[in-house]
């Protein structure tokens, strides 16, 4: 995601890619190279901090670095966007939202999905009211498997948070902001079913989930349903998101990149193709989000304002992807008041 995140600096003219921190060197290989002119590189993010002159920090590292990587930047008069999930446990979410609020300079969490332009569409149509009272949300991701990583740490809950943190708070996220209401409960049912079985590091098989379903209630009486599946290659589209309300309902998928706008009344169903720039969809893996996300942190420091996905957006994602991890290992709905939610 740092090499992303490189590749999308490039686009953005009022933003200048300097320096990396990574203590793996065939990454720091790649990031030199990705970024085609000359940076500064260094082993350890202090020493980076020490040496250069920084107005912003973007953290791409594993999940369960993340607190300790925001330690040391929070001490430093920068900007900070941090990639998802915010931390892994909900110990660490919460000492980080209040150094973050203890601070005058932003903390935005990388929440991309929200920038990519038909999921931007859909929340747009849902605010102005196409589908009226929204009562159902559902996301569907179904996809290929975990990539590797640097030291395979993904494979393992001790450092993702699990799936359900790790790759779902991004739909979290979006069923939050769709919904926007307080979620009040969680019931998942998942499991570990194909990937990863014949996997074996330091003797220890991997036990991430491959496939879930999740359920969020929300005060008011909306609901939401995330349907993951990891082993799902053979997909016409890898995410697609129906909001429902009663007047209609509005559908959004990816990558084919079209929104689709029913209403109830004469059964009328509109497709529209959402185009976008073909330069910023070569430049990383989620449908231009990443660029769109740089162009928003950066119009925010420029204009003195607020992070859109903040510290406390960030945290409530986890909440929810730690509630339905409980839930799929007792069996029961998780009540989001054990949250803090």
């Amino acid at each position: 995601m740092g090499f992303e995140h490189i590749r999308n600096f490039a686009l953005q003219d009022d933003l200048e890619f300097v320096a990396l921190a990574d203590p793996n060197p065939p990454s720091r290989k790649l990031g030199r190279k990705t970024a085609a002119h000359p940076i500064a590189e260094y082993e350890d993010t202090r020493a980076m901090l020490d040496e250069e002159a920084l107005d912003v920090v973007v953290i791409a590292t594993p999940n369960h670095t993340h607190a300790a990587v925001l330690d040391e930047v929070f001490a430093r008069p920068v900007h900070v966007l941090v990639e998802k999930p915010l931390c892994t446990t909900m110990e660490d979410c919460d000492r980080i939202v209040a150094a973050s609020e203890a601070r005058e300079h932003l903390t935005w969490v990388g929440m991309e999905y929200r920038y990519m332009p038909p999921v931007a569409r859909l929340v747009e149509a849902v605010r102005s009211g196409h589908a009226g009272r929204l009562r159902m949300l559902s996301i569907r991701e179904h996809r290929f498997p975990f990539l590797q990583k640097v030291g395979d740490w993904n494979r393992f809950n001790r450092n993702t948070g699990g799936t359900l943190v790790e790759k779902c708070c991004h739909f979290f996220d979006l069923m939050n902001l769709i919904i926007d209401a307080r979620p009040t409960r969680v019931f998942a049912s998942g499991a570990q079913d194909v990937n990863h079985l014949d996997e074996r590091y330091d003797g220890e098989t991997p036990d991430i989930l491959d496939n879930a379903f999740v359920m969020v209630d929300y005060e008011g009486g909306a609901r939401a349903m995330l349907d993951l599946c990891m082993f799902a290659e053979a997909s016409r589209n890898e995410q697609e998101i129906c909001a429902t309300g009663d007047l209609g309902k509005v559908e959004c998928f990816i990558p084919e990149s079209t929104l689709v706008l029913g209403t109830r009344e004469g059964r009328k169903i509109e497709e529209l193709p959402i185009d976008v720039d073909v330069t910023i969809l070569a430049a990383g893996f989620h449908h231009g989000a990443t660029y769109y996300q740089q162009r928003a942190f950066a119009d925010a420091i420029h204009a003195g304002g607020r992070a859109e996905v903040d510290v406390h957006a960030g945290r409530t994602a986890v909440a929810i992807g730690c509630a339905a991890q409980q839930s799929i290992e007792s069996g029961q709905p998780v009540d989001m008041t054990a949250f803090g939610i």
